[in-house]
């Protein structure tokens, strides 16, 4: 008997982003269940739960989706899930909380195509500003980011406190340098700017972070990169579907966030449909989505 398809959904909070679902359906699941309201101590309860009840090749047909709103607990909930395997009885598990796992993947990716492909360059030594960048992408992304060589500052329009707090746990947890910078009106965002050679906008839909005034002042920028598609545009003059398109003033290209999208797209979709199809259990996590965002990005050339 050819057995169903099952996607298990766990978030915190009260419900499970429609967005998620949608992605598990149309990657092959036929039956996926949200868990809501779950806690960390709950996890390697309803893991065993899912994994005994299907036998050893049943299992195959099984999976996990970690979602949420908290980037540090999705990485532990995901640890906690495969720790609660016990082999023959284990099924793939993929955290991806806010989608911020794939769409920082997918930022970092088209950023460090462009760099290379505008600039000759790569992101050893450069210095990237995330504004926004103590909510969940703009974490992520400054974690790929460090890792592949960038000094990296999470910056908050609120205060110092909440970007260095979001820096410092951030970069213990996932074992990076990570500073952190309060940029609370344009003078401070202008002088951060100076220095910044890459720019991500990873702020709330429809808040602009950089004005074109603000942006001029940016006069080492190679890559402006927005995920906000929402109007107005994050960093003026970046427009939605723009994929290094040179920045009106010095040499910079900009990325959209229909450009960034897409492959954070194909990104989630190809990782569950990998989990669906994998003959050996997967644990995919942010560093699975960049090497798959990267995957991507290549192919287009």
């Amino acid at each position: 008997m050819e057995r169903t398809y099952i996607l298990h959904m766990f978030t915190p909070g009260r419900q499970m982003s429609p967005f998620d679902i949608n992605m598990a359906v149309d990657a092959g699941y036929q039956v996926v269940v949200p868990y809501c309201g779950v806690v960390a101590g709950d996890v390697a309860g309803l893991t065993q739960d899912a994994i005994f009840s299907r036998g050893p090749k049943g299992v195959k047909a099984t999976g996990i989706f970690i979602g949420g709103r908290d980037v540090l607990l999705a990485a532990d909930m995901l640890e906690s899930a495969r720790k609660a395997m016990v082999p023959p009885f284990e099924v793939s598990v993929i955290a991806d909380p806010s989608g911020s796992y794939t769409t920082a993947a997918a930022l970092v990716a088209c950023v460090e195509r462009q760099l290379q492909r505008s600039h000759d360059t790569d992101f050893a030594g450069k210095r990237v500003l995330i504004l926004g960048g103590s909510g969940t992408v703009g974490r992520i992304a400054g974690v790929l980011a460090a890792g592949l060589g960038a000094e990296v500052t999470l910056a908050s329009h609120r205060d110092a406190a909440t970007a260095q707090e979001a820096a410092k746990a951030t970069g213990e947890r996932f074992g990076c340098r990570l500073d952190g910078a309060g940029l609370p009106g344009p003078q401070a965002r202008r002088e951060a700017l100076a220095q910044a050679d890459v720019v991500l906008a990873t702020a709330a839909a429809g808040v602009q972070v950089v004005s074109v005034d603000e942006r001029a002042a940016a006069v080492r920028l190679l890559v402006a990169a927005d995920v906000n598609a929402v109007p107005p545009e994050g960093i003026a003059g970046v427009g939605v579907m723009d994929d290094g398109k040179a920045l009106a003033d010095g040499r910079a290209v900009g990325i959209g966030a229909l450009a960034v999208g897409n492959v954070k797209y194909q990104t989630e979709h190809r990782l569950l449909a990998a989990m669906r199809n994998a003959e050996k259990p997967l644990y995919l996590g942010f560093r699975e989505a960049f090497a798959k965002a990267r995957e991507i990005v290549a192919e287009k050339g």
